[in-house]
């Protein structure tokens, strides 16, 4: 028993330096200077599809007009 004591309370004094290691840097860098923000910019998003509804991401290309469009000249099937 004594000399699991001798290991565990030096890995748990090593554990907790670690946390607040982290905790020190992380308030340091800034992680928490702004907690309300990110909270508020999900509110402000457009729910509405129909304000500024942008064309579908492929520009109503087909798969394969869109496959050869992408390819370089030397590239190009001859028909």
């Amino acid at each position: 028993m004594d000399a699991s004591l001798m290991v565990l309370i030096p890995t748990s004094v090593l554990v907790v330096a670690l946390i607040l290691g982290v905790l020190w840097w992380a308030a340091r860098s800034g992680q928490f200077d702004d907690l309300e923000g990110p909270a508020h910019a999900i509110l402000m998003d457009d729910d509405d599809p129909r304000a500024g509804s942008a064309p579908p991401a492929s520009g109503g290309v087909s798969r394969e007009q869109d496959a050869t469009s992408r390819r370089a000249p030397s590239q190009s099937i001859a028909p």
